[in-house]
């Protein structure tokens, strides 16, 4: 699988064994299934659920269990944290921890992928283990070693196959909403003032229909850094609906908008992408955001044990998405 710690190429033969073995679903089938009325299969509906409900759920989606260490694999549309009184994970956490057996040994979260992301988490029952596995992110990201790699269904074809991208990000409260906004040549001033480097590698592993599956590594943490990358490649990850807007479209040549004057608005795929998706407008206005927290490396937990791989599958309306544009096939 591209990239483990250190870099290496993986070899085209070995995509078909990438798709069978780590992205697919459990119980999923080789054939497309019919949509029916349910465009987007294995969608957590969070505001039709009660605490015990999002407890099981939660629960079921459990990948591994390991000594203090529990991974989830995380539906998106849940967030991790939020206001006091909302259903996120975290205010669901005691409930979980009694749920897993784990008594007095209250879980809290050392890695998380983002709201509307869907993926792995990474929890510790243990606070030694949270506070070495941090350090260890920490001295990873300093270092410029990838720990996280995430899989994207974008909206066009990057230019090249692989390579990084980097831009200085801001993020301002825009008409109510915090929104990032990338910045050209930032000065000392901009950095005092809270202006971000941000670095991510990407590889594309497959392309058709007019988009790609892209492997994204972020190097450098800062909110939506992935989608506003995608967005400076011409190229936004399916279902973003805060940051595409930004990326425009005459004689079919692609050119970036003003980031600070383009407001958010949903994403419009176009006839050709619907067709191979078999959604109406309607249904691709809630498309959710084909980005997912595929696979974190992780030290030993004891001295001398080997290293860690984490892999959480595919959600099913991600999955369904690659067979209809025929992404499985590279």
């Amino acid at each position: 699988e591209w990239i483990p710690l250190r870099k290496r190429v993986i070899p085209p033969t070995a995509y078909s064994t990438f798709f069978r073995h780590r992205l697919r679903p459990r119980g999923s089938s080789k054939r497309s299934r019919p949509l029916g009325g349910q465009p987007f299969p294995g969608l957590l509906q969070l505001e039709n659920l009660s605490r015990e409900e999002l407890v099981d759920v939660l629960r079921a989606a459990v990948v591994d269990q390991k000594g203090p260490l529990v991974t989830l694999n995380k539906p998106p549309g849940l967030p991790v944290t939020g206001k006091p009184g909302e259903l996120t994970l975290f205010s669901v956490l005691p409930e979980l921890s009694q749920s897993l057996g784990l008594g007095d040994q209250e879980l809290q979260v050392v890695q998380a992928s983002g709201k509307e992301t869907s993926g792995l988490v990474l929890l510790s029952s243990c606070p030694q283990t949270a506070s070495r596995l941090q350090k260890f992110f920490i001295y990873s990201r300093r270092a410029q070693r990838p720990t996280a790699t995430y899989c994207a269904v974008t909206d066009g074809i990057p230019a090249t196959s692989e390579g990084k991208i980097q831009a200085a990000l801001k993020l301002e409260h825009v008409d109510g909403v915090d929104l990032v906004i990338p910045v050209k040549s930032p000065s000392r001033k901009d950095f005092q003032e809270g202006v971000k480097r941000t670095l991510s590698h990407f590889h594309v592993v497959a392309m058709g229909s007019g988009c790609a599956l892209v492997q994204l590594q972020p190097l450098t943490v800062f909110p939506s850094q992935l989608q506003v990358h995608m967005v400076l490649q011409l190229c936004p990850v399916l279902g973003d609906h805060t940051y595409s807007a930004r990326v425009g479209t005459v004689l079919g040549q692609r050119f970036l908008l003003p980031a600070d004057s383009t407001k958010p608005q949903r994403q419009v795929p176009d006839e050709a992408l619907l067709r191979h998706l078999c959604l109406t407008p309607s249904q691709a206005a809630q498309l959710p955001l084909h980005l997912h927290l595929h696979c974190l490396h992780l030290p030993g937990m004891r001295p001398g044990e080997a290293p860690m791989k984490l892999l959480a599958p595919l959600p099913s309306y991600f999955f369904r998405t690659l067979q209809c544009l025929g992404l499985h096939q590279q």
